[in-house]
């Protein structure tokens, strides 16, 4: 399997330093970016636009523009608000969603990287839009996402003790065919999309396991969608594949149903565990919350349910502090990921 370098280890050039600092006040002087904007303003995240476009300083700055504009109207109401209203992790009818259309984030690979494990063999549509509105379903997809960033990178560079700026995607094919892929189809290639356009560069790996006879004809529909980039970070794998994900994925990590010896027993299953240094996270914050609640001051108990403040988007931070608030984005225990 090939291994995939790590983009964010190989040093700028002065060349690249340059654009990049360029880069960063034309942003803020055209009022593209401005400071807390939960895109992230830090150097790993203008480095993903960059890169994404060669470094090519007007065409990542029409990039992140596009890229902005999306956040700010996805839905109606934005990202932001969005993702306070649909917790990926912990949404209305997600564990009936995932029984047709698996897909979540769960512990990391050797390097740090977070996987992103999505099972199609599962998927039924029509079934699925019995418990999930398809507006709903997209909305889903759509925070996952974000949540790469937004929560899932961060906690993994604060867990690994390094920049950790991909995610290692792992995707079942078991059981998938012809019929189920032309469901999917155009919500896959809407998916693609938004993933290379706003959230460009956060894939290193992505493995494709048990791929059926189909795979050769669904695969000739799919790679036009992605950058060749992309294409080099596909490893087709058969059958045979649990030698190969267990030498880059500790067993522990893994789930069992991939070969591994995790079954998150304690949540039910990996699937909806979320386990991970962001869930870990996220509960010591929501532990920090009640302990607050027990006395705010007065002695007085707090009187609403707190919830948890997601990590701040920057990987380069200090570890995230025990901020709560009242209401907005409920707990819990997670589209194709990043393909550019």
């Amino acid at each position: 399997m090939t291994q995939a370098s790590e983009p964010g280890s190989i040093p700028l050039t002065p060349q690249q330093a340059e654009t990049l600092e360029t880069f960063r006040r034309q942003l803020f002087e055209e009022g593209i970016l401005h400071d807390g904007d939960s895109i992230g303003t830090d150097d790993r995240t203008l480095l993903r636009f960059l890169r994404a476009r060669k470094f090519n300083l007007n065409e990542s700055k029409k990039m992140i523009k596009n890229c902005q504009h999306w956040r700010q109207t996805i839905s109606g109401v934005g990202i932001d608000e969005l993702y306070k209203r649909l917790d990926p992790y912990d949404y209305p009818g997600r564990e009936e969603v995932f029984k047709s259309w698996s897909m979540y984030f769960h512990k990391t690979d050797k390097k740090g990287r977070p996987l992103n494990i999505q099972f199609f063999g599962g998927l039924n549509l029509p079934e699925l839009y019995k418990h999930i509105t398809p507006e709903k379903h997209w909305e889903a997809i759509v925070v996952n996402a974000d949540s790469l960033t937004r929560e899932v990178l961060p906690a993994a560079s604060r867990a690994a003790g390094h920049q950790v700026e991909h995610a290692f995607v792992i995707v079942d094919l078991k059981g998938f065919g012809l019929s189920q892929f032309w469901q999917v189809k155009s919500l896959a290639q809407a998916s693609f999309q938004i993933s290379q356009d706003y959230f460009p560069e956060t894939m290193g790996q992505l493995a494709i396991v048990n791929a059926p006879s189909s795979f050769t004809f669904i695969w000739s529909v799919i790679k036009p969608w992605l950058a060749k980039e992309t294409v080099e970070k596909v490893d087709v794998l058969g059958s045979d594949y649990k030698k190969v994900l267990l030498e880059l994925i500790d067993a522990e990590n893994l789930p069992s149903t991939l070969g591994g010896n995790c079954t998150c027993a304690h949540a039910g299953s990996c699937d909806l565990s979320g386990a991970g240094p962001w869930m870990e996270e996220r509960l010591a914050r929501q532990a920090a919350a009640k302990e607050a609640e027990k006395v705010d001051g007065t002695g007085i108990s707090g009187s609403s349910t707190p919830t948890v403040v997601p990590s701040e988007t920057h990987v380069d931070g200090p570890a995230p502090s025990d901020k709560v608030v009242a209401e907005g984005q409920t707990n819990g225990v997670a589209v194709l990921q990043e393909v550019a």
